[in-house]
């Protein structure tokens, strides 16, 4: 559950100053887990805090990118039938797929969807139009 690295010292004074403080980081995590899983991110449960914080900033800006183009999160996930734009549905990470590599996949599809054209109202391209 812990990273190892410079902060390890830091997270042990906390902890012997606030006894609940890695029950609070535990508490943290596992709402920070269950947002990803809700979100379709398979979690193998050997990522570390920095990846499961990274994988949660990455998802969040794939998901304003989607949004500032006029894709619906509810209807563009991974589990729909039918979404709207499949460019707007979050990539799948592979098995174990090394959460380095998945970040990098979430990057590319974020940077497809801001190269996207935008959408008129009537769903051709508003640059079609200028």
């Amino acid at each position: 559950m812990t990273d190892a690295g410079p902060s390890d010292s830091y997270e042990e004074h906390e902890e012997a100053l606030d006894p609940h403080r890695r029950e609070e980081r535990l508490h943290v995590r596992q709402e920070a887990i269950a947002h990803l899983e809700s979100r379709g991110v398979h979690i193998t449960g050997a990522e570390s805090d920095r990846e499961i914080a990274d994988l949660e900033d990455a998802v969040e800006r794939f998901e304003q990118e989607v949004d500032a183009h006029g894709g619906d999160l509810f209807v563009d996930t991974g589990s729909a039938r039918e979404p709207d734009d499949p460019l707007f549905v979050l990539p799948k990470r592979h098995g174990h797929e090394p959460v380095a590599e998945y970040l990098g996949r979430i990057d590319e599809a974020t940077i497809r969807v801001h190269r996207r054209p935008e959408r008129d109202e009537s769903g051709g391209s508003a640059d079609a139009y200028r």
